[in-house]
């Protein structure tokens, strides 16, 4: 087994050097400082999620309503920043709380009513989209401050501040999963739920746990989007649920949970990123590109349905 994720994490490695070396040749710019920063700076928020996504996964749930919530939290703050008048300490705080009960709700739909973790999130994913429209009616809210982009425009140095933060979640990620007790009791709940519930875990509380944090985590990232665009609009996360499932299931995150880590979540992201970059920049028309990663999402389950 352990070979087998050995095979599997150098296939990433070698994928993503080819399709960077692919990009570099054909490209034209993409191997531009500019251009590679830019990159850094777009993977940000998909690796941000990545790291909360992984956790459910490897749970054995799903969670589709990380667009939705992400949207909810953009359009939110900038409705409460703009139209309430709240400053921004009160309005990001009022955002993560709800963000975190959206993600209370699909724990306790899915651990006390027993609703399967696709159905719950398919839910919450259509109705937390219609909450982003009414919040807005439909009209994108802009007017904000000029220091409010700072969190998702400015720099440390010459590093994009998102790309640090996107760093920082995976640092934290690895430090749950590999050095605390709540890390292996995720393993073992998606390797074993009945094994797991016999040796005394509190499955319930754990899952319970894990989607509180993929809620919180979508609605920060949901922060750190509108500060970059500064536009508070209700399609903002349209599909990035699939985004992100596809750059973890990519890196090696077993769909149906108890395998994988956080250091093949990385190349997925990696991949992910100068994949769509790259079809940018030779001009890949946006459906053609829908239809990659539709590709790319299906290799990616089929390679892990086929690896056990």
């Amino acid at each position: 087994m352990k070979s087998k994720a050995n095979v599997r994490e150098y296939a990433i490695l070698i994928f993503f050097v080819v399709l960077f070396v692919f990009f570099s040749v054909v490209a034209r710019g993409f191997l531009s400082t500019t251009n590679l920063i830019n990159v850094a700076r777009q993977i940000s928020l998909l690796g941000i999620v990545s790291v909360s996504m992984t956790l459910v996964i490897l749970s054995g749930g799903i969670d589709l309503s990380v667009g939705s919530v992400l949207g909810m939290s953009a359009t939110l703050a900038a409705f409460s920043m703009i139209k309430l008048g709240f400053g921004l300490i009160p309005s990001v705080l009022i955002t993560l709380g709800v963000s975190a009960l959206v993600g209370l709700v699909n724990g306790l739909l899915i651990t006390k009513v027993n609703i399967p973790p696709l159905i719950t999130t398919l839910a919450t994913m259509t109705g937390v989209r219609g909450v982003c429209y009414i919040i807005t009616k439909g009209v994108p809210i802009y007017g904000f401050k000029k220091g409010f982009s700072v969190l998702g425009q400015g720099y440390i140095g010459p590093v994009p501040i998102p790309v640090v933060l996107m760093v920082a979640f995976f640092i934290v990620g690895y430090l749950v999963l590999n050095k605390m007790a709540f890390g292996r009791h995720i393993y073992g709940i998606g390797g074993n739920e009945e094994a797991a519930v016999l040796s005394g875990i509190n499955v319930a509380g754990k899952k319970l746990t894990v989607y509180v944090i993929s809620g919180l985590v979508a609605g920060f990232a949901g922060i750190v989007l509108l500060s970059r665009i500064m536009t508070g609009a209700p399609t903002l996360g349209t599909g990035f649920e699939l985004e992100v499932i596809t750059a973890v299931v990519l890196g090696g995150v077993s769909i149906s949970g108890g395998e994988g880590n956080l250091r093949g979540v990385i190349f997925g992201v990696l991949i992910m990123g100068a994949l769509s970059n790259g079809l940018i920049i030779l001009a890949v028309d946006e459906y053609y590109q829908w239809v990659i990663r539709c590709i790319v999402l299906l290799l990616a389950v089929g390679l892990d349905k086929n690896s056990k």
